[in-house]
């Protein structure tokens, strides 16, 4: 790759990482682009995989574009391609698998958003410098065209290599029109922010100010999957602040700002925001190698979102927020409906958020075992998402107490680690079952064996294992109380 070598003639270090990863990619970039040569065509490896290849990161996902025209395109690859995807034919993108790649084929394009429009109108181009134009930031504005070859190899018409190794995303026009033509480029700002590392240059954020009502017009779903990418990314807390700074977090998700000025009942932290920022960070050293998850990196930013709403001021001068957690659950479930997460991440996120103080009960006095066995049945199969962001929720910088939280953390998993044992917590169940309490107490199917059932899982996570005659005991004295 021979564009933009250092002063000394020597290609830069993003240039050898390139050279590498196109080397990689190569057998099955050229057999395509030979196709679309022999068919009068051009094609180009484009955007984020130019950007992943020069950051030694590029993996089988690979983005090309092309002066071919999609039906041209789908003439060209369909019996080249083990598998075809016409979904994003309408904006002139082709979807192929080639054994473990993943192409997208795009045919040279503008796209522009009317003011209250959520599609766009594509219109198809000419020229690969034109294309390159339109992308969102100068990083994503590179191409390498196919077939590889020994000469120019790289087109880069906005300074893209530049702003890669400086780390400053840019856009390759004036912001302002750029985020006109496709308002979901201000939180993809954020989003790569996060991902990358990078900063974002000033006339860029002050676009995104300027221009954060814009982003109305999105669908729920693409300002959805940004703000999970952002989420997901190396280095959300990056992508938040931005987001919180520019004020798109008010259209996007307006309880993380709306936390900012609520002074946490410790008086430990600036604010509760900051302390929710540093419970993120804290949730994602926790993650291991497990990888991202979305789930609790959600659940750490929304942990406090109730606070708000709950604070008070006490008699001695105290401000508290009683029961935010349970308030902060609802506000959680119903911010992520309007966003349309799938069911099953907002129910496991509000249960989060519900539970994630329950264990100061525990670090403030003794536990039974009945309440450890509550504990780890509320939990469910969340116990090992609660045990992080319970942990990560610490964040006083008084060391003895920073001590003793995780000291009482550390004795509280033990003790379910024993319970476990004895007891198999995850599958406590009622000693007896529907039939058998049905047997004993001559009842048909119905509330009263719901109840029964219930009484005896009570007594169950009170006492411990019960035993078939005791729990036989115990369900007879209940019935008797009962009148049955």
């Amino acid at each position: 790759m021979s564009a933009n070598p250092d002063k000394s003639g020597t290609p830069t270090r993003a240039q050898r990482r390139a050279v590498a990863e196109l080397l990689r990619v190569a057998p099955v970039a050229d057999e395509v682009s030979r196709l679309f040569q022999g068919a009068g065509h051009d094609l180009a490896l484009v955007g984020g995989s130019v950007r992943d290849a020069m950051l030694g990161t590029l993996g089988e996902d690979l983005d090309f574009t092309t002066d071919a025209r999609p039906e041209d395109v789908l003439a060209i690859t369909r019996s080249w391609a083990d598998r075809v995807w016409e979904v994003g034919i309408a904006y002139g993108t082709i979807g192929l698998r080639k054994g473990a790649f993943k192409l997208e084929i795009t045919t040279y394009r503008s796209e522009k958003y009317h003011r209250e429009s959520r599609n766009p109108d594509v219109a198809y181009g000419e020229s690969l410098v034109d294309d390159l134009a339109r992308r969102d930031f100068t990083v994503n504005a590179m191409a390498v065209p196919l077939p590889l070859h020994g000469g120019e190899s790289l087109v880069d018409p906005y300074g893209g290599l530049r702003d890669l190794a400086e780390g400053v995303l840019r856009t390759p026009g004036p912001a302002e029109r750029s985020f006109d033509d496709d308002p979901l480029r201000m939180l993809r700002a954020a989003r790569f922010a996060a991902q990358l590392g990078f900063d974002v240059a000033p006339d860029v954020v002050a676009a995104m100010t300027e221009m954060r009502d814009r982003l109305a017009i999105m669908s729920v779903e693409r300002v959805r999957d940004e703000l999970a990418k952002l989420l997901c990314a190396r280095h959300p807390r990056r992508g938040l602040v931005l987001l919180v700074d520019t004020g798109l977090a008010d259209v996007v998700l307006p309880e993380l700002p709306g936390i900012r000025l609520e002074i946490d009942e410790h008086h430990r932290h600036k604010d509760v925001y900051e302390h929710t920022l540093t419970v993120l960070d804290q949730a994602i050293a926790l993650e291991g190698d497990t990888g991202p998850d979305l789930v609790l990196r959600l659940a750490a930013v929304l942990h406090d979102i109730g606070k708000p709403k709950t604070r008070r001021m006490e008699p001695d001068g105290r401000v508290s927020f009683h029961h935010h957690e349970v308030v902060g659950a609802r506000m959680a479930h119903q911010r992520l409906t309007a966003l349309r997460f799938p069911k099953d991440v907002i129910a496991d996120v509000a249960k989060l958020v519900e539970l994630h103080l329950r264990f100061h009960g525990y670090a403030e006095g003794e536990w039974t075992d009945s309440a450890v066995r509550r504990y780890v049945r509320d939990a469910g199969p969340l116990l090992d998402r609660l045990h992080k962001l319970t942990r990560a929720d610490c964040t006083t910088r008084n060391r003895r107490k920073a001590k003793w939280l995780a000291d009482a953390y550390d004795d509280l998993e033990a003790r379910i680690a024993r319970l476990e044992e004895e007891e198999e917590l995850a599958k406590i169940r009622p000693d007896l079952d529907g039939n058998e309490v049905m047997t004993e107490l001559g009842v048909a199917p119905g509330p009263v064996v719901g109840r029964a059932l219930q009484y005896l899982l009570e007594l169950r996570m009170e006492r411990g294992p019960l035993g078939r005659d005791k729990a036989v005991e115990e369900l007879h004295r209940w019935a008797a109380r009962q009148d049955l």
